[in-house]
C-alpha cells in the first residue's frame, strides 16, 4: 500500500512539474511576441541607410542621398558625418522631435539607440556602428509587419529539448570572429564551450557574450531543420551562465534571428563549429 501512494504522489508531482514547464515556455513565447511588437521592437525597423562622409540629405524627395517613405517630409533634414560624429540639422519646413521637445539640430550617439533618437510622424531615426559603417535604423511604427503581425509558429512543446549541458571553461576568455550578414567579421567574446548528447550524438557548441555586461550565453547557431522548417541562417539560443559546471540549454526557447522579422537588420551568422548535424525541432520556425 505504501509503495502505491508513494507512486501515486510522484505522478501527481510529474504531472504538476510538466504542466508548470510548458506554462513557462508559453509565457515565454507571450512575451517574445510582446517584445516584437513593441515600439523598439524589430517589426518596426523599416529601414537602414548607410552614411558617406560628409553630409547626407535626408526625406521623401527622391533627390535626397537617403529617400524615406513618403510620409516623411519631402525635405526632412541632413545627417552629416564627420570623424565618426553624426549630427543631424533638421531642415526649416521639417517637424522633428527628440525625447518630445522640438529640435533643429542633434548629436546623435551611435550606442544610444532609441534613447537618443529622433523623430518625425511615425518615423523614428538613430545611429548605428557597424565596425568601420555608420548608418541611420528607420523605424516606422506603423509598419505593414508591424500592422499584420499575427504570431510566431513554434514546434510543440517538448520537454526532453530542456537539456543540461557541461560547460568547459576556457582557461582564458577566447576572441571570436563571428560572421554577420554584411559580410564583416565582428569580434566577441567566449568564456568556453558546451558539450551535451542529443538523440544519440555527441555535439558542441561555443556561446558568445552578446553584450559587455556579460550576463548570460548567448549561442548563435543552426540545425539541420534549417534546410525545411526554422529560420535558413540559423537561430539564438539565450542560457543563464554557468553553474556547477553546467549550462541548461532550452532549445524550446530557441528563437529566430532579427533578420527573419525585418531586411534591415545586421544579424550574426553561427560560426562553422555551431552548425549541428542533428534536426532539434523545438524552438521558433520559420517565420511566414
Amino acid at each position: 500500500m505504501g509503495n502505491l501512494i508513494v507512486s501515486v504522489v510522484l505522478a501527481c508531482l510529474a504531472v504538476q512539474a510538466a504542466a508548470s514547464y510548458r506554462a513557462d515556455i508559453e509565457r515565454f513565447h507571450a512575451g517574445r511576441e510582446a517584445e516584437l511588437k513593441a515600439d523598439d521592437g524589430w517589426l518596426t525597423v523599416a529601414g537602414l541607410f548607410w552614411l558617406k562622409p560628409g553630409a547626407n540629405t535626408a526625406g521623401s524627395g527622391t533627390a535626397n542621398d537617403i529617400v524615406l517613405p513618403s510620409k516623411a517630409p519631402a525635405k526632412f533634414g541632413t545627417f552629416e558625418l564627420t570623424d565618426g560624429t553624426v549630427t543631424f540639422t533638421a531642415d526649416a519646413s521639417a517637424a522633428v522631435s527628440r525625447d518630445g521637445q522640438a529640435v533643429t539640430t542633434a548629436v546623435l550617439d551611435t550606442k544610444a539607440g532609441d534613447k537618443g533618437a529622433i523623430r518625425s510622424g511615425d518615423l523614428v531615426m538613430f545611429p548605428i556602428q557597424r565596425e568601420d559603417k555608420i548608418g541611420i535604423r528607420m523605424r516606422d511604427l506603423k509598419s505593414a509587419r508591424r500592422v499584420g503581425f499575427r504570431g510566431i509558429r513554434s514546434f510543440p512543446i517538448r520537454p526532453e529539448y530542456r537539456i543540461v549541458a557541461r560547460f568547459v571553461a576556457y582557461p582564458q576568455p577566447k576572441t571570436v570572429l563571428v560572421p554577420n550578414v554584411l559580410g564583416q567579421h565582428p569580434e566577441m567574446t567566449s568564456p568556453g564551450s558546451v558539450t551535451f548528447t542529443l538523440n544519440g550524438q555527441a555535439l558542441r557548441l561555443e556561446p558568445v557574450f552578446e553584450t559587455g555586461e556579460r550576463t548570460e550565453l548567448f549561442f548563435i547557431f543552426s540545425d539541420t531543420t534549417s534546410r525545411d522548417a526554422t529560420y535558413a541562417a540559423g537561430r539564438f539560443l539565450y542560457a543563464a551562465l554557468p553553474k556547477d559546471g553546467t549550462v541548461i540549454l532550452d532549445f524550446n526557447k530557441a528563437i529566430n534571428p532579427p533578420c527573419a522579422f525585418t531586411d534591415f537588420a545586421t544579424c550574426p551568422l553561427p560560426v562553422k563549429e555551431n552548425r549541428l548535424p542533428v534536426r532539434i525541432e523545438a524552438g521558433e520556425l520559420a517565420y511566414r
